[in-house]
């Protein structure tokens, strides 16, 4: 949700400093609260931080879209408050406790002239010193030397506002076999991609050296198996190429005609020829350009191929090959690998990749709880991000109904869904900008990454699916199937925590995260209805909280607790609303 709102006000340190040692922050909190003026004229803000991602300790800067006088800045984790202070600035500083990996909400709040603290501003903070454990990923598409220093900060200034932590950067590369133009004592300055558009190096490296100072890593981005027609007057020799017989007669392809330079032919991922000849290529890159690390692609399932002496090839074994053999050669680059549809993800999964990636192409919701069950099983310490196109080779708008509830899906699930770069995804080819965002959805988008962020370790951080039973009787709920007419319900337990993650269907058109037509309509909002959930233990607290609410802060609920179930009042559910019980 697009707050607006700010004031600066104590440093953290000189807050603590006026505070009694012993006090409690609930004591604290009150006494803050109630001493704030009531106020005819609150109004919401819109927050931002100096960087998308912070390592433990440091100091991260706020900056408010307008500065009011008599608000209180709260410092969450999850559902803990961890300080109040005043704030009467549009800008100040935290600094970030030292624990590693963990998500943060700082929520300004206010007192309206009837006397009720109302939030007027919420952002979330992710302090993790290593990007690919809650990996939110972004891309890039266009580097022609027209990209000027100010369209880069602008690009990357805008992803940071949804937290995104690192990029992949589509076709920047020469030749698929050879990515590197020109060569490591010598690179072009300008070399056509693989349909013709020209990038520039210092566009790439300026790029790459913004992201930086923002704590967002650049990937780039190759095929694992990749060459064109002409590859074998750069060293590449076709007896390390896939064909389509045993006779080496057809080589497997991928057609593309003009304004593309060449078909792209198909190596042997596993060749050990062509895995030394591709390694040296990869680190000739990292010595041109500062990457931290590398988005290895595939074209999908191929079917039965052969090599050149006519022997069978397990194509998806050769994938694992190809991640150990560039970490081998690059241990401290990170990579991921993109499982199409899931094809080859058992070699890919057990493999040094260090997140997940699948580009889905099933459109139904369903597969989406698929991909991240098939995942979990593989490797339940590497978390997942969709790449899956919304709203797919349209023009004019994207549906914000379907992007919301795909995402909300996603990131309930414990995903991360690859769509912002220049701008918002549509198709497969990532350059392409036929569909935009309006302001709602661009705004709403921004609560959603707050909240995938803010809450990372109860979304992300070793979550395991559990079966309970959640009932109303006010409301139709169903298991996640997911199911039209009822709201769907996914439960986990972190952290000797339940989650409950209640999912609107209710008003769904079909059950389509992908929703080619754009018919998915905005679900009608529930408000306050009660639900019953079993658990095995007492229950001492329980909270609430909503991207589509308040920015997504925490806040209490009421429930009263039997000792074998728990009733809660659920405020309101549009989209989503999860539900954690302590």
């Amino acid at each position: 949700m697009n707050l607006s709102s700010i004031l600066v006000g104590l440093s953290f340190f000189s807050a603590l400093v006026l505070l009694p040692c012993c006090t409690k922050v609930e004591e604290v909190s009150d006494n803050i609260e109630d001493k704030l003026p009531k106020s005819t004229l609150l109004r919401s803000i819109s927050i931002t931080t100096d960087k998308a991602r912070y390592n433990p300790g440091d100091i991260v800067y706020f900056q408010a879209d307008r500065a009011q006088k008599g608000l209180a800045i709260k410092y969450w984790h999850l559902g803990e408050l961890l300080d109040i202070i005043p704030l009467s600035e549009d800008n100040w500083t935290w600094t970030l406790p030292n624990d590693d990996f963990k998500g943060y909400y700082v929520e300004v709040i206010g007192k309206n002239a009837d006397g009720q603290i109302r939030t007027v501003g919420a952002v979330a903070v992710d302090a993790s010193s290593d990007w690919t454990r809650f990996p939110r990923y972004g891309f890039l598409s266009k580097f022609g030397e027209m990209v000027t220093s100010g369209r880069i900060d602008a690009v990357l200034t805008n992803l940071k506002k949804y937290h995104i932590n690192a990029l992949q950067y589509y076709d920047w590369m020469y030749d698929h076999h050879h990515p590197l133009a020109g060569s490591v004592t010598k690179p072009d300055s300008d070399w056509p991609s693989i349909i013709g558009d020209i990038n520039s190096l210092e566009t790439i490296r300026s790029y790459i050296a913004k992201g930086h100072e923002l704590n967002i890593a650049s990937m780039w981005y190759d095929l694992c198996y990749g060459a064109m027609e002409w590859a074998s007057e750069d060293g590449v020799s076709w007896e390390w190429a896939i064909y389509k017989d045993p006779s080496h007669n057809n080589r497997d392809y991928h057609p593309l005609s003009a304004p593309f330079r060449s078909n792209i032919y198909l190596m042997n991922p596993g060749n050990a020829q062509w895995l030394n000849y591709f390694s040296a290529q990869a680190q000739d890159v990292y010595k041109v350009f500062d990457f931290d690390g590398f988005h290895i692609d595939q074209l999908g399932y191929r079917g039965v191929r052969y090599d050149y002496s006519g022997a069978e090839v397990d194509v998806e074994k050769g994938f694992g090959a190809f991640i150990s053999k560039m970490k081998q050669v690059s241990p401290d680059k990170k990579l991921a690998f993109n499982a199409v549809s899931l094809n080859g993800q058992k070699y890919i999964a057990s493999a040094p990749s260090d997140f997940l990636y699948v580009e889905l192409w099933d459109t139904r919701f369903s597969a989406l709880a698929k991909v991240f069950s098939e995942n979990r099983s593989l490797a339940p310490e590497k978390n997942t991000v969709i790449a899956g196109y919304v709203n797919y080779k349209q023009s004019g708008f994207f549906n914000t109904p379907a992007v919301l509830l795909t995402d909300a899906v996603i990131f309930a699930m414990g995903g991360a869904h690859i769509e912002l770069g220049e701008h918002m995804l549509g198709n497969e080819y990532f350059p392409d900008a036929s569909l935009e965002m309006d302001e709602t959805l661009k705004n709403s988008l921004v609560s959603y990454y707050d909240f995938l962020t803010g809450y990372e370790n109860i979304l992300r951080d070793n979550v395991e699916p559990v079966n309970l039973t959640v009932s109303s009787d006010k409301v139709s709920i169903s298991g996640f199937g997911p199911i039209k007419g009822s709201v769907n319900v996914l439960t986990r337990k972190v952290d000797g925590k339940i989650v409950v993650h209640l999912l609107n269907f209710k008003d769904a058109v079909h059950l389509d995260w992908r929703d080619d037509s754009r018919t998915q309509k905005e679900p009608n909002e529930i408000k306050e209805f009660d639900i019953s959930v079993r658990t095995a233990k007492d229950v001492n607290k329980v909270w609430i909280a909503s991207p589509d609410i308040d920015g997504g802060v925490p806040k209490q609920a009421s429930f009263k607790s039997s000792g074998i179930k728990v009733s809660i009042m659920v405020p309101s559910l549009k989209y989503w609303t999860m539900i954690v019980i302590e």
